[in-house]
C-alpha cells in the first residue's frame, strides 16, 4: 500500500481544499438550476452522487502505489487511443461535437480522463530518458506521445482539451530539464500562427525569434529547423483557419469582440460579465442573482458556474474559489519539488499544470479575457467526468505527498 505513516498537514490541507470546492459546487449548481424561469432541478443531487463516487476513487488512488501506474502507463495509453478511435464511430453527437459515449446512466468523456493517461505515459518516458545527448530525441518522442491523442481529440472537435494536453506537455518537458531552445521550437510556431494574419506583427515576431536564436546559440541545424518551421506555420495558418469548424472561428472572433453577436454566442460572455460585475463586493445573496435566476446566463451550471459565484457571493466568493484552487496548485508544486522519484515528480507537475491551465482559462472566459473553450472549472463545474478527474488529480498529489520519501 502507498499510504504509510501519519497523514501530513499538507495532505490533509489538499483534501480539505478539494472538499470545500466540491461543497461550493453543490451550492452553486443548486442555485443555477433551480430558477424562477424554470431550470433543471435535481442536477445538484446528481452532482452530490458524482462527488461521492469521486471520493471513493480518490481514496483508491492514494492507497495504490504510483509505481503501479508507472508500470501500466503504456497499457493505459493504448486503451485511451482505442477509446478515442472508437469514439469516431460510436460517439454521441451533441453541441456540434462528438466527445462522449452514451452509457445510458451517464455520458463518459474519454478525453477528460485521457489527461491523466497522457500524463502517465509522458512521465514514464521522461523518467527513463536520462542522457543529456538525447534531448532532441526526448522532444520528438514526447511530442509523438502527446500529439497522437491530441489529434484524435481535436477532430471531435475539442480545442480546449487539446490545449490542455499540449500545455501539460510543455510544463513537464520544462521541468524535466529540456533546454530552452527546444521549448522555443515547440512554442514559437504557435505565435507564428497567431501573427500570420498581420504582416507587420509577423515580421516583428521573426526579428524577435532571430534575436533569441543569437542569444541561445543553438546548432546551425536547430536554428534552421526553427526558422523553417515558423515559416511553414505562418504560411499554412490561413488554410488551417478555413478548415476550423464554424463555431470555433466564431468563438475566436467573439473573444476579440464580444459585441459582434450580442444575441448569439457572444451573449454568453456579455451576460457573464454583467453577472460578475453586478455582484459587487459581497454579492446579491444566495438564490438572488438576477442573471442566474431569470435564466439570462446560459450554461451557468457548467462552463459559467464561476459567474454564478460572482453574482450571488460577489468578489469575496470569487476570491474564495481562486484561493482554494491556488492553494492546491501551490501545495502540489511544493510536493513536486521535494518528491524523490522522477515519475512521481513529473506526475505532480502535470497535475498542477492541468489544474492551473483550466482555472485560468475558465475564469478568464467568464471575464471575457479568454475565448469560450468549454473547459470546466475543476471541482466546481457540473459533470461526472470533470469531477472524477479533479479528484484523481488531487489523489495523485496527496499520494506523492504522503510517500515523498519512499518514491
Amino acid at each position: 500500500m502507498a499510504l504509510r505513516g501519519n497523514i501530513s498537514g499538507t495532505a490533509m490541507a489538499l483534501f480539505l481544499c478539494g472538499l470545500a470546492l466540491s461543497v461550493v459546487s453543490v451550492v452553486l449548481i443548486y442555485s443555477a438550476t433551480n430558477t424562477a424561469a424554470g431550470g433543471q432541478e435535481g442536477l445538484y443531487l446528481k452532482q452530490m452522487i458524482w462527488i461521492l463516487i469521486s471520493l471513493v476513487i480518490f481514496f483508491v488512488i492514494i492507497v495504490l502505489p504510483l509505481r503501479m501506474h508507472e508500470a501500466l502507463s503504456y497499457v493505459y495509453y493504448f486503451l485511451l487511443i482505442t477509446l478515442l478511435i472508437a469514439l469516431i464511430f460510436y460517439g454521441r453527437q451533441g453541441g456540434g461535437s462528438q466527445r462522449w459515449f452514451d452509457l445510458g446512466f451517464f455520458h463518459f468523456q474519454p478525453s477528460e480522463l485521457g489527461k491523466v493517461v497522457v500524463l502517465f505515459a509522458l512521465a514514464r518516458y521522461l523518467s527513463y530518458s536520462k542522457r543529456p545527448s538525447q534531448q532532441f530525441r526526448k522532444l520528438v518522442f514526447s511530442a509523438l506521445l502527446v500529439f497522437i491523442p491530441t489529434a484524435l481529440v481535436l477532430q471531435q472537435p475539442d480545442l480546449g482539451t487539446s490545449l490542455v494536453y499540449l500545455t501539460m506537455m510543455l510544463a513537464v518537458l520544462f521541468f524535466s530539464g529540456l533546454p530552452a531552445v527546444y521549448l522555443l521550437l515547440i512554442i514559437s510556431p504557435a505565435f507564428s500562427m497567431i501573427t500570420s494574419f498581420h504582416p507587420v506583427s509577423y515580421v516583428v515576431l521573426f526579428v524577435i525569434l532571430i534575436i533569441l536564436l543569437i542569444v541561445l546559440r543553438p546548432r546551425a541545424v536547430m536554428s534552421s529547423a526553427i526558422i523553417i518551421i515558423n515559416l511553414i506555420f505562418g504560411v499554412i495558418t490561413p488554410f488551417l483557419w478555413a478548415r476550423l469548424a464554424e463555431y470555433q472561428r466564431l468563438r475566436i472572433k467573439i473573444f476579440l469582440n464580444p459585441g459582434i453577436e450580442e444575441l448569439g454566442a457572444g451573449y454568453q460572455i456579455i451576460q457573464s460579465k454583467i453577472a460578475i460585475g453586478s455582484g459587487g463586493l459581497f454579492g446579491k445573496g444566495f438564490l438572488a442573482g438576477t442573471q442566474t435566476n431569470l435564466n439570462y446566463l446560459p450554461v451557468r451550471h457548467t462552463d459559467f458556474v464561476f459567474s454564478v459565484m460572482g453574482e450571488e457571493f460577489g468578489f469575496v466568493g470569487a476570491v474564495l474559489i481562486i484561493i482554494l484552487l491556488g492553494a492546491i496548485i501551490f501545495m502540489g508544486l511544493r510536493t513536486a519539488m521535494r518528491v524523490r522519484n522522477k515519475f512521481a515528480s513529473y506526475v505532480c507537475i502535470g497535475a498542477i499544470t492541468i489544474l492551473f491551465f483550466q482555472t485560468v482559462v475558465n475564469i478568464g472566459m467568464t471575464l471575457g479575457l479568454m475565448p469560450v473553450t468549454g473547459l470546466p472549472l475543476h471541482f466546481v463545474s457540473y459533470g461526472g467526468s470533470s469531477m472524477i478527474l479533479s479528484w484523481i488529480l488531487l489523489g495523485l498529489l496527496v499520494n506523492a505527498e504522503l510517500n515523498w520519501q519512499d518514491y
